[in-house]
């Protein structure tokens, strides 16, 4: 498996092995302790909500397709524009696609690898209400 990002344009490319490999500790090492997950617009979680959250998302057994599309960073903080596809057969054998355009934030932790301090899965999803 890949190791994390040496710099922040392989963040993206490190999440999507790492979720399509189904192993959600393998993902978590992905996120800085603290990481805000924002897996609905408006509702940011943290701690053990934020894992449980992303990795309902590995249950559906579906692959993610990433395709950065912007990166800009500055020192040890990396904005990241990322849209990104679920596809595939549910488990339930019905046809899925979720997709969407996250705003992500990066820092380069002590060892010198990127980790997601913030995952805005949504994005630019305006909030319901």
């Amino acid at each position: 498996m890949r190791r994390l990002a040496e710099i922040p344009q392989d963040v993206p490319a490190v999440f999507a092995e790492r979720f399509n490999s189904g192993d959600p500790e393998a993902l978590a090492e992905i996120y800085e302790d603290g990481t805000v997950f924002v897996a609905e617009p408006g509702s940011p979680l943290t701690g053990r909500e934020a894992y449980e959250a992303n990795a309902a998302f590995m249950a559906l057994g579906l692959p993610i397709t990433v395709r950065p599309r912007q990166v800009y960073s500055t020192g040890d903080l990396a904005l990241l524009i990322v849209d990104w596809v679920i596809e595939g057969t549910g488990p339930d054998g019905a046809p899925a696609h979720i997709e969407g355009t996250a705003t992500d934030v990066a820092r380069r932790g002590p060892d010198g690898r990127w980790r997601y301090a913030i995952d805005n899965v949504f994005g630019v999803r305006a909030t319901a209400g």
